[in-house]
């Protein structure tokens, strides 16, 4: 009954609110955005919502939803004075990169999404994406061994200092080559690809020097598939409200899940 779906959330949002205070201290937080439909917009028309899940040092996510996707709703989730040390995890959308610099925080790039830019460009330029690919895989495979090895704090930065260090230069190098070559147009898949990375090396080479910083935001990833698998299940929430208990409910079970704890 929806009356009781709403008190259930309701007696359950104070849990939801302490874990997202618990998020926000967090030095290293993960965030991205996904859409539901939430909310009539006329006969047989719904309204374009969305979820901001946000990961924590701690293995907690929220899914907060708002009604858009627009810039200012990351300065409402996290605030505008964030601790001096935190580090902001994300993809390449610039709302990010904007409340990074309004609040002076670190922003680190995600190099899975910069890899899905040369994968899917591998039509356009199949013999340099692959070389791409090869070269990311690499830097990858530096990640495996230190989570083989369970190296971790200066052992882990040593590492990657090391050994990711100049696959990452030897990288942006090879792009910066791809540049120079003649014949490219800017709406060319690789080109936009070239242009991804290089515009992010930055925010792609914070994972070098602070060993708390993932390479990825593939774990953040694992814990919003229960938001498209939902949109596949239930379609859409009939008001902003049931798509606001969604997350709020969501956000628990989720978190339950990541600490091995039944729902």
């Amino acid at each position: 009954h929806p009356a009781l779906g709403s008190r259930a959330a309701a007696l359950l949002e104070p849990i939801y609110e302490a874990q997202f205070a618990s998020i926000r201290t967090s030095r290293v937080i993960a965030m991205d955005e996904t859409p539901i439909k939430a909310g009539r917009l006329g006969p047989g028309k719904m309204k374009t919502g969305y979820f901001w899940p946000v990961y924590g040092q701690a293995d907690e996510v929220c899914f907060p939803f708002a009604p858009s996707r627009s810039h200012q709703q990351v300065r409402n989730l996290l605030g505008l004075q964030p601790t001096s040390d935190t580090v902001l995890l994300s993809d390449g959308y610039d709302a990010y990169e904007r409340y990074a610099q309004k609040t002076g925080l670190t922003h680190a790039q995600c190099w899975a999404h910069s890899r899905r830019g040369f994968f899917e460009a591998q039509g356009s330029e199949p013999t340099a994406v692959a070389e791409a690919l090869e070269q990311i895989k690499a830097i990858y495979r530096i990640e495996e061994h230190i989570r083989e090895r369970k190296l971790d704090g200066q052992a882990k930065q040593l590492h990657r200092l090391t050994h990711s260090k100049p696959l990452v230069e030897a990288f942006f190098e090879w792009v910066n080559r791809q540049f120079e070559r003649q014949g490219f147009t800017p709406s060319n898949p690789f080109v936009k690809a070239l242009g991804y990375v290089r515009e992010r090396r930055l925010g792609l080479e914070g994972f070098l020097t602070d060993p708390e910083v993932p390479i990825d935001t593939n774990h953040l990833e694992r814990a919003l598939r229960v938001i498209p698998m939902g949109r596949k299940a239930w379609l859409f929430c009939w008001t902003e409200l049931g798509a606001k208990h969604v997350g709020i409910i969501h956000s628990l079970i989720v978190t339950c899940r990541l600490h091995g704890v039944d729902p």
